[in-house]
């Protein structure tokens, strides 16, 4: 063999590369084998990272969330070339694996410079679509009702349901015995209406021995306006409701309308598809009402920032993204705001599934709405054509003028003119038939202040305006949504930066959730809406039942009900769960009180909340419902019970929001100095709903029982204990108002004046119980050494006793009977539903 010298190799070598480089590559050979190796795994056919596919050209071309991966004969503006390289803002691709060697970037380069030809058989495989095997996903099932080993305790399904589990896995474990009827009776009205049953009530309810005294008083409830306030609380904590802006300037809003709308449903018993429906997209609804309108507030409650120099969009795409998280908690009980900046880490939910979903409420203006009142909407009629015949009478007036207004303009000395305002001065100084409209009308209404004819009808003109402006300050509105005729564009924000816009998408639900017919189809917000309340879609009505029955029981049969995605609970009791779900939707028809009556009326709900050392045991949680649990109340049921006792609490329904005493300085560290002129007369005592909140300075005593901050929705509160929660109960003003009027009303209305009977009507005002006899000794005793401190302290006394004191009662008295007062709204058991 004949050898080559070294470097003759070499520059053949050479020479051959360079012969090569203006040849065309094919993709088969020198391009897919790089895709392959280092692409596929991520963005191949089985999976596609950021929605990209590399696995053909034509999908590469398609691109993924943040557009094509390549432009074809550029390849320095290529996102491919850009992602191998780790170019700018790009992640260096592969991640946590070796980057590509020279060559094999180079090739890519030359292949996309060459014009990026693709094979003539370029069909990328078809992919399959999105499922999950996740229960939540998955159709509602159709259990059949169980048999259970006590036949006799089941009331409806819900017993048979709860009894077979209990059956089947602690069969030791026995449900609890029912509660005794007094404590029912107050359970029942406080989870139905918030307040506390009257001692006549409670009475009338032990004294009717029917076999259906116990679902008369539920219909009876139910039947309460007070039922409405109390659940409309609820659903305000999902809607995020609250009376301000928020962010630090965080201004006063009108929006009261929206919450009395949502009272006014729940007491009508509207059905929850139509309550859904309405509050999504009311507006877009054919022949929409008003009301339908005003319940489109649900998603006018996001924040606003009025900072100067915020940028408008920036924050409208905030306000977008809070109602696409909303949307997704409150209806499909998903996670779906994780996935704004990348795929959901646990649920199969795409980044741009959470854009395709964006898109469908991207869509809607903000505008404020008027609603005047019925005497407002007659005033306004008759004002407006009063004053359109009086601007008649003085057009035909000044159209009979002649040459008035120029002699008046002519006689005009230089001291006059002086005197006139500077926008009449410089509308003078132009000669009259050079004048713009603009200046010949501030000539005009100078001249009609002057004229013997015109002065008269300017002056009634000018009465009728100031009327009609302050009928329109006194108009109230709300703030609503308005679909507007174009589609706003809607594209992948990168990272979830709205400056940074990737592929463009179209509008629709997640493609996991698009399972049954009609998931194509939805374009639009109302579409969207219709789409949830669908009977085939799994996830809204279990969502929905679970959210009721988590506020009897203080926890949901799925126990995180704000996730039903991978990373939540298991549901405690599945067949229960999907047969309440499908009862609410078909045999309910959606109407929630039906619901209601269902599960107050289960033998489940009406056992006893005594502690049970077996439970404990064995079931520390309670997941099994073997004994009703005891549960602290909500911040306004504790103030509204409270006002109830004291036989305080406002009746009126709806209304602005009123301001009730609170301590002084609560503005000091905002911003800007919020409005609180304390309420006077009714409007004091008037329900803890109605309470004006502050998003950046709420109202203290809600924020100390742990009421959320309206920031975001709320599925589920907390429930906190802590001293400060003991200090606000002994010392708050409300309270301290609640004993005094307490006590008057007990020295007032008890069967006789006899301690021992007024010690037993308290305890049956505040417990719907007699007391035991050690608890009415230790009262007893308490009563006799406060008479005996006050009779040493009138001014104390006085003090004590406060505005409420019966005439015919020395104040030492009231006095005493107020700090007995005090002790019983301080109790545990007072703040309790037992």
């Amino acid at each position: 063999m004949r050898l080559i010298p070294l470097s003759l190799t070499i520059i053949v070598a050479f020479v051959g590369i360079h012969a090569r480089a203006d040849e065309p590559l094919d993709y088969i050979r020198d391009i897919r084998p790089i895709l392959a190796k280092h692409c596929y795994e991520c963005h191949g056919p089985e999976k596609q990272k950021a929605g990209l596919r590399l696995d053909s050209v034509a999908a590469a071309k398609a691109g993924g969330n943040s557009g094509a991966a390549f432009v074809s004969g550029k390849a320095g503006e290529s996102l491919l070339i850009a992602a191998v390289l780790g170019n700018g803002d790009v992640t260096r691709m592969p991640e946590d694996r070796p980057p590509l060697v020279a060559d094999e970037i180079e090739r890519l380069k030359r292949w996309i410079d060459q014009g990026a030809i693709a094979p003539a058989d370029d069909s990328p495989v078809a992919t399959k679509t999105a499922t999950s095997r996740h229960w939540a996903f998955q159709p509602l099932a159709n259990p059949a009702v169980p048999s259970v080993s006590q036949p006799a305790w089941v009331r409806n399904p819900i017993d048979a349901f709860v009894l077979a589990r209990l059956d089947r896995e602690m069969p030791s474990l026995p449900p609890s015995p029912e509660a005794d009827r007094a404590m029912l009776a107050r359970r029942l009205s406080l989870d139905l209406t918030g307040l506390l049953p009257s001692p006549a009530e409670v009475e009338a309810f032990l004294a009717d021995t029917s076999p259906d005294a116990y679902e008369r008083l539920v219909d009876r409830l139910l039947d309460s306006p007070r039922f409405g306030e109390k659940w409309a609380r609820h659903w305000l904590d999902q809607a995020r409701y609250a009376d301000s802006n928020g962010y630090t300037i965080d201004s006063g809003r009108s929006i009261w309308k929206y919450r009395d709308w949502v009272i006014d449903s729940l007491n009508r018993d509207l059905p929850f598809d139509e309550f859904a429906v309405a509050q999504l997209a009311g507006d877009m609804l054919p022949g929409a009402t008003i009301d339908q309108v005003v319940a489109t507030g649900f998603h006018r409650n996001t924040l606003r920032n009025e900072e100067g120099g915020t940028d408008a969009e920036q924050f409208r795409i905030e306000s977008v993204a809070d109602r696409v998280s909303t949307t997704a908690t409150v209806f499909l009980g998903l996670t779906i705001g994780c996935a704004r900046c990348h795929d959901h880490k646990y649920d199969p939910l795409s980044q741009r599934d959470y854009y395709r979903f964006f898109a469908l409420l991207n869509n809607a203006d903000e505008p404020t709405l008027p609603v005047p009142t019925m005497q407002q909407s007659k005033e306004e009629p008759a004002l407006l054509a009063d004053i359109g015949q009086v601007e008649k009478r003085l057009a035909e007036v000044e159209s009979n003028a002649g040459t008035r207004q120029q002699d008046w303009e002519r006689k005009l000395t230089d001291e006059a003119r002086a005197a006139l305002p500077a926008p009449v001065r410089q509308a003078l100084a132009v000669a009259a038939d050079e004048r713009n409209e603009e200046q010949k009308k501030i000539v005009s209404a100078e001249f009609r202040t002057v004229d013997p004819e015109l002065v008269p009808l300017a002056a009634v003109l000018k009465d009728l305006q100031a009327r009609k402006k302050q009928l329109d300050a006194r108009v109230t509105s709300t703030l609503v949504m308005k679909e507007r005729p174009e589609q706003r564009e809607t594209y992948i924000h990168i990272r979830g930066d709205f400056l940074r816009r990737g592929a463009k998408v179209e509008p629709g639900v997640p493609e996991v959730l698009r399972t049954f017919e009609g998931g194509e189809k939805v374009a639009s917000r109302l579409d969207l809406a219709r789409w949830l309340v669908d009977s085939r879609n799994p996830l809204t009505s279990r969502v929905t039942v679970n959210r009721i029955w988590q506020q009897y029981f203080g926890q949901g049969l799925v126990e995180t009900d704000n996730d039903f995605g991978t990373q939540g609970s298991l549901p405690s009791h599945p067949e229960l769960l999907d047969w309440l779900a499908r009862h609410f939707m078909f045999d309910c028809g959606w109407r929630m009180k039906a619901l209601h009556r269902l599960i107050v009326t289960s033998a489940t709900y009406r056992q006893s909340s005594a502690y049970r050392a077996d439970v404990v045991q064995r079931d520390p949680a309670n997941r099994m419902l073997a004994r009703m649990p005891r549960l602290r109340l909500d911040a306004e049921t504790i103030r509204d019970i409270a006002l109830s006792a004291a036989g305080l609490v406002g009746c009126e329904l709806g209304g602005p929001g009123v301001y009730p005493p609170q301590p002084e300085g609560i503005y000091r560290f905002t911003q800007q100095a919020k409005f609180w002129k304390e309420s006077t007369g009714d409007d004091r005592f008037r329900r803890g709903l109605y309470v004006f909140f502050w998003r950046s300075s709420p109202y203290p005593f809600l924020m100390t029982f742990d009421a959320p901050d309206a920031n975001t929705t709320c599925t589920r509160r907390a429930r906190s204990n802590t001293p400060l929660q003991a200090l606000t109960l002994a010392n708050d003003r409300v309270f301290v108002e609640s004993a005094q009027a307490l006590a008057a009303r007990v020295l007032n209305e008890a069967p006789s004046a006899a301690d021992a009977e007024r010690i037993g009507y308290l305890f049956r005002i505040c417990f719907a119980r007699a007391p035991t006899g050690s608890e009415a000794g230790r009262l007893a005793d308490l009563l006799n050494r406060e008479r005996t401190a006050f009779a040493a302290s009138p001014a104390d006394a006085q003090r004590v006793a406060g505005a409420f004191t019966p005439a015919q009662i020395p104040p030492q008295e009231a006095a005493a009977w107020t700090a007995l007062a005090r002790v019983a709204i301080n109790l545990d058991e007072f703040i309790t539903k037992e």
